[in-house]
């Protein structure tokens, strides 16, 4: 979970009581039975989670958007069920359950019992932060041998889904669709990015889809397409004893329809982000030898530039956000983002190595932020 500054939330009342009331009971220690000697709030893009010195509290904020809806008391509970039960699937005895906020006489808020339930939360028993295949490659302190575990347990799960069903010409849409709203919302003016760039990587990967049509059926008739976990980064890998994988994508089933590889490649991706390809390459090797699924390179390469993408564009949308702290490092995670779409793009006969070099490094650091949220706005 990427942490953010604690400001003050902005919501309006949900269910009768604000997300700011909420967000204040759960940051006290005395708000839970187990009484813990601390509290640590922290804010993501859809959520706060508040961590005590055993449990984590995922609480969702009430917002929508046009790929989730979580603006009722009732779509937030059905979204933290299916969590704590899509989350079983690669992190058993991890999530504990849901529990209700509820008000009480006098308006006062409790951890469940008697009351008119104005929230609901997921609970999770806290991992060692330790543990997490972030932390270990940015601290240089990762154990080659727990991450082939961590792999192979990937493996058994994907071995274990039921292939999911889907016409060939219809998955290979789905990824044109991706394509041009990346590129859409990428090339709009309010965020100064290089245009031009973004097109050519979409001109290279649509060329990718009519040149390679067969080796995307293939995929779907080699039965490779899974319900997956969605969101298979390094901060969501726990390297434990026993590896655990959290954080499963709940919210759309959709997102988790994909080819087993391309999850993969999303993972070694946001290795190469974090400066680590050779931790990516690794991955994908210990797949494919654990498999006996051999994944043509270019085929790799398309997912990760598709990735990257669709990453650049999630970076960007927080620009959207009027209060949004820190605006200049989200518009350069962008750039890096595009800049890493480019150089697999490159992998697939196109020229926007070239581009991306004369025009990412050509261009300024960006606007000031405050003109970027008020464009946004």
């Amino acid at each position: 979970m990427a942490e953010t500054v604690h400001r003050r939330p902005p919501y309006r009342r949900a269910g009768g009581t604000s997300l700011a009331e909420k967000v204040r009971f759960l940051s006290r220690a005395a708000s839970y039975t187990e009484r813990p000697q601390g509290v640590r709030a922290i804010e993501t893009h859809m959520s706060w989670v508040f961590l005590t010195d055993k449990y984590a509290y995922k609480l969702k904020k009430p917002v929508r958007h046009t790929f989730l809806d979580f603006s009722t008391i009732e779509a937030r509970r059905r979204n933290c069920r299916a969590e704590v039960r899509l989350n079983n699937r690669l992190a058993p005895g991890i999530y504990l359950g849901v529990v209700p906020l509820v008000l009480r006489a006098h308006r006062t808020l409790s951890l469940g019992g008697a009351g008119r339930v104005v929230d609901w939360l997921v609970q999770m028993r806290r991992l060692r932060k330790s543990d997490v295949l972030q932390e270990q490659i940015q601290r240089h302190r990762l154990r080659g041998g727990a991450l082939s575990v961590a792999v192979a347990a990937l493996v058994r799960f994907y071995e274990a889904s039921s292939p999911i069903s889907i016409d060939p010409a219809h998955y290979r849409r789905r990824f044109e669709s991706d394509i041009r709203g990346c590129c859409h919302e990428l090339a709009r003016p309010i965020w100064r990015l290089p245009a031009d760039l973004v097109g050519e990587i979409a001109a290279a990967q649509l060329d990718f889809i009519r040149r390679e049509r067969g080796l995307l059926n293939d995929r779907v008739r080699s039965k490779r397409i899974i319900e997956g976990h969605g969101d298979l980064r390094p901060e969501h890998v726990y390297l434990g004893a026993e590896p655990v994988i959290t954080d499963c994508l709940e919210f759309d089933r959709t997102l988790r329809i994909l080819d087993r590889a391309d999850e993969l490649a999303y993972l070694a991706l946001e290795c190469e982000m974090l400066g680590a390809p050779e931790v990516g390459r690794r991955i994908l090797a210990t797949y494919a030898r654990r498999s006996h699924d051999c994944v043509p390179e270019r085929l790799l390469h398309f997912y990760m530039s598709i990735r990257a993408c669709m990453r650049a564009r999630l970076a960007i949308w927080h620009l959207k956000d009027p209060q949004v702290p820190q605006a200049r490092k989200w518009r350069r995670r962008a750039l890096k983002y595009l800049r890493l779409a480019a150089r697999h793009a490159g992998a697939l006969g196109s020229n926007v190595e070239e581009i991306d070099r004369a025009q990412l490094l050509s261009k300024p650091a960006g606007a000031r932020p405050t003109s970027l949220r008020r464009e946004a706005a």
